[in-house]
């Protein structure tokens, strides 16, 4: 099959979040599957900027766009898929975030720039680009792509389209001169199109026209089919139950493996446990914390926001500070979340470690070095951070909701007897059932052998792509058979 797969994000090209390890990581396992999958993304500065090889691939003329757009091709930094690039110096050669200005506001003209980028996507999928090649599949992703599944519903013998939801609390919302001043056809501006409560919505053009919508979890699916995660699309996600699928996300274990990472200090797997503790010392030693072996190291690597229930974390430090534990945080987002862990770190210097920003390497040896992680999300589609932590022998401490539901199993007296048991689960988003949870991973750790049995089980689970990726193949191939039908 050939499959063009849009994405505003690609690890290691530009990341912000999961989003793009999963434009990474499930095109090269398609690719791997021997199908000809093609990557196609904006040309931001930051990635113009890092030297990678492309070639001008073609011009285009796009309806509505002052000026050509450029499609550049390349690869995806260590992979075999072909990436392509919009090249619109006036829409993305900025500094900074793709999405956001310093100060954290959207980019004003953000309806403009993925507008043009969704327009290029839909060229190059019906071969309108001179590239020479047309998608039998456009997989789409989050609401920076959602006007092409429209774009194609109205191109005779189009491409069928894949339309995936990696977080539905963002939208792509904008007013209604905002439409008007793109110089979008006048009967999108409907109830049954891109209307949403006089907005207009780009993600609804993926949820109504696209052939198939998907996302990342088989328990996201289900929530977002309910007004506590619907978001107000909750009625029209119903409707097309039946074309809604939850596909757990995946992990590239070649990236995300403690045995062959060179991020870590010192490798280890599950038959050399005793080095992660080599890994630990090295972290709190980056942090500039003690040694504290008798209670456990706990590590949040996220975006600073009250979704990711960091405000619950906070609620509970009086307790983890009482109990000699300790915290790494790795991360950026909410200036008050960010000056509250500040204090909170320089006024518990030896409990208490944060880095505000983003370091992929840090990132690893967290992973590699903490006892524990905690993902106490209000919401979370998928979530990846459980998955890798898994790998890592790092027992997760989760809120049983979306992918972390579907990924980590509590550990109780049935499951640690039978051995199923990875990590700790709680249901409220409250700091006392957070504080609950974070209690039972202490306890645990202070007797070695229980703790030892749930890093190995969490370490022999199998969250590899490759499986994520023939379920994708699957539904290609059978929203093909249903197009030809």
């Amino acid at each position: 099959m050939k499959i063009l797969f849009a994405s505003s994000e690609a690890h290691p090209l530009i990341k912000t979040g999961g989003l793009a390890d999963v434009s990474a990581s499930l095109p090269r396992a398609i690719v791997n599957l021997h199908h000809d999958i093609r990557l196609i993304l904006p040309a931001y500065r930051s990635v113009l900027k890092q030297g990678n090889r492309v070639e001008l691939a073609a011009h285009l003329e796009l309806p509505g766009v002052d000026g050509p757009v450029r499609i550049l091709v390349g690869r995806l930094p260590g992979s075999k898929v072909t990436a392509y690039l919009v090249d619109s110096p006036a829409h993305f050669d900025r500094e900074g975030n793709p999405y956001t200005m310093d100060d954290g506001l959207p980019w004003p003209d953000n309806a403009e720039r993925f507008s043009v980028f969704c327009r290029a996507v839909h060229a190059v999928a019906v071969d309108a680009a001179g590239l020479d090649w047309r998608a039998d599949i456009v997989h789409c992703n989050d609401w920076q792509s959602g006007l092409v599944p429209l774009m194609l519903a109205e191109t005779p013998r189009a491409p069928a389209s894949i339309f995936t939801i990696h977080n539905l609390a963002y939208q792509g919302m904008f007013d209604r001169k905002t439409f008007t001043t793109l110089g979008l056809p006048p009967h999108w501006w409907s109830m049954n199109a891109l209307e949403f409560h006089e907005h207009f919505s780009f993600i609804k053009g993926g949820l109504v026209f696209a052939d198939w919508l998907t996302t990342v979890s088989p328990t996201y699916a289900q929530e977002i089919r309910t007004p506590a995660f619907g978001y107000g699309l909750e009625g029209l996600l119903n409707h097309r139950a039946d074309t809604l699928t939850g596909i757990l996300n995946g992990v590239d274990y070649a990236i995300w493996n403690p045995g062959s990472d060179p991020h870590i200090p010192v490798p280890y797997n599950r038959r050399s446990l005793s080095n992660k503790l080599e890994n630990k010392h090295a972290l709190l030693e980056h942090f500039s914390l003690p040694v504290k072996d008798s209670a456990p190291l706990f590590a949040i690597i996220s975006r600073l926001v009250n979704q990711k229930g960091i405000d619950l974390v906070l609620e509970t430090l009086p307790m983890l500070i009482k109990q000699d534990a300790q915290l790494v945080v790795l991360g950026t987002g909410d200036k008050l979340l960010e000056a509250a862990l500040r204090k909170a770190g320089k006024e518990n210097p030896e409990n208490i470690g944060l880095h505000i920003g983003y370091d992929e390497s840090l990132a690893h040896h967290i992973e590699a070095g903490a006892d524990a992680f905690l993902m106490p999300s209000r919401f979370e589609p998928c979530g990846l951070n459980q998955i890798y932590s898994l790998r890592y022998g790092t027992v997760p401490v989760v809120r049983r909701t979306g992918g972390l539901a579907d990924t980590v199993v509590d550990a109780t007296a049935q499951t640690l007897a039978d051995r199923t048991a990875t990590g700790f689960c709680f249901d409220a988003p409250t700091a006392p059932a957070l504080w609950d949870a974070m209690e039972r991973a202490i306890q645990h750790y202070r007797e070695p052998e229980r703790w030892q049995q749930l890093i190995e089980t969490g370490m022999g689970q199998d969250f590899s792509w490759r499986r994520s990726a023939e379920r994708y193949i699957d539904l290609y191939t059978r929203v093909l058979a249903q197009r030809g039908a």
